[in-house]
Formats: structure tokens, C-alpha cells, sequence
């Protein structure tokens, strides 16, 4: 199989980081907007993935009469299936957070309230929880499973 960008969580970060400006409103309007222009551009990234997937699994399918081929070619279409399925339940994520910043709830822990912040935010812009937060559910997590 050719090598081909992957897309992923960090494909999203060719970006300018925001540059807040003393006593600014968190959450103001040109932050929100920043946010939105961050998952936008990680959308169409994933989306343009969705149609390389599509047309690479089109170019390739082919009736291999060696077993082992067919086996190596299903496997190949398996894993990128997985992989655009992981990236369809990101894409939902996405939509979820661009709503959030439509209602103007983007950018505050769900879980105490408090601002998860603009650094945070630009590292994974889906966040919902405050680092305090998100690492106390992923300790509690780790002594549930072990």
C-alpha cells in the first residue's frame, strides 16, 4: 500500500496559536471563532480522508486468485475501515463541539464549570474537562479496570 498522511488528532495543529490579550474575556468572540476555525479545518481534513478511503478501497478491490493476496488485501481494507470508523465518532465529536460553541458553552469544564483554558483547548479542542478533572476520571478509571 502507498504511504499516505494519516489523518489524526495531530493533523489539526497547523494552526496560529491564539494570542490572548491582557484582561480579555475568556471565551470572547475571537477566541470562539479561532476554536471554530480549528475543528472546521480538522473536519475537512478527516472528510477529505473519508474520500481517499473510498476511492483507494475502489482503485485497489480486486479478485485476487492467491489466497494469501485476498487475506492481505482484506486485512489492509479491514484496518482502514476501523480507522475511518474511529474518525466517523471524532467527526461527531466535532460537530458536538462546534454546537457547544454556537450556544456559546464551549470551553468550560462539564464537569465543575471552570474554564478548561486556551492552551488545553488548542492541544485537543474537543475537550469537555478541565486537566484537574480529566485526570481525576482517568485515575478512577485505571483502579476500576486495574
Amino acid at each position: 500500500m502507498p504511504a499516505k498522511k494519516q489523518a489524526s488528532a495531530a493533523n489539526f495543529q497547523n494552526f496560529t496559536p491564539y494570542k490572548a490579550k491582557k484582561k480579555e474575556k475568556y471565551m470572547n468572540e475571537p477566541q470562539r471563532e479561532h476554536f471554530r476555525t480549528i475543528l472546521l479545518g480538522w473536519k475537512a481534513e478527516l472528510m477529505e480522508e473519508v474520500d481517499r478511503t473510498v476511492s483507494h478501497m475502489k482503485d485497489e478491490a480486486a479478485n485476487f486468485p492467491d489466497p494469501a493476496d485476498r487475506a492481505t488485501q482484506e486485512e489492509e481494507f479491514s484496518l482502514e475501515l476501523r480507522t475511518r470508523d474511529r474518525e466517523r465518532k471524532l467527526i461527531k465529536k466535532i460537530d458536538s463541539t462546534i454546537n457547544l460553541i454556537d450556544n456559546d458553552d464551549y470551553g468550560y469544564c462539564d464537569a465543575c464549570g471552570v474554564d478548561i483554558g486556551i492552551k488545553r483547548l488548542e492541544a485537543r479542542p474537543t475537550a469537555t474537562q478541565c486537566i484537574d478533572c480529566k485526570t481525576l476520571d482517568e485515575i478512577k478509571e485505571k483502579q476500576q479496570l486495574g
